[in-house]
């Protein structure tokens, strides 16, 4: 008769080892076989399947947000006068004729300045302010 006997110990299946407890021996002993497979791969797909669930969650959370920005301008410029509940009150501005207009004039007034002729000068400091001196 031999030391030792050529069968491998299996632990009896009885009514206390439920079927979770058999998926978690069966996944620990093949895990050292295929880690990627087994941990690996179930984690990337998690992380991927993360993503793609909270992508329109992030978007609901930013387009919120845009609407109440929003929705305080209208009302501050209805407090401030600037325009009616039908946009017909209150001051009117033309914002091509703005780029257009004053954007060319201040270029054409910063050409004209002579840029080899400048002196340097400090700025006034706030009282307490520390001012860069030595």
């Amino acid at each position: 008769m031999p030391a030792f006997q050529s069968k491998t110990f299996r632990r009896a299946t009885t009514a206390s080892s439920s079927l979770g407890e058999r998926i978690g021996a069966a996944y620990r002993a093949s895990l050292p076989r295929h880690p990627f497979l087994l941990f690996g791969l179930p984690f990337v797909m998690i992380i991927v399947a993360g993503s793609f669930a909270l992508t329109p969650a992030a978007a609901l959370r930013y387009e919120r947000y845009d609407r109440k920005v929003k929705q305080l301008s209208q009302e501050e410029a209805m407090d401030l006068g600037l325009r009616g509940a039908d946009g017909a009150e209150g001051i009117k501005r033309n914002p091509r004729r703005r780029i257009l207009g004053d954007d060319r004039e201040e270029y054409y007034r910063l050409m004209a300045k002579d840029l080899d002729n400048w002196e340097q000068k400090r700025v006034q400091r706030f009282k307490g302010e520390p001012d860069g001196r030595i």
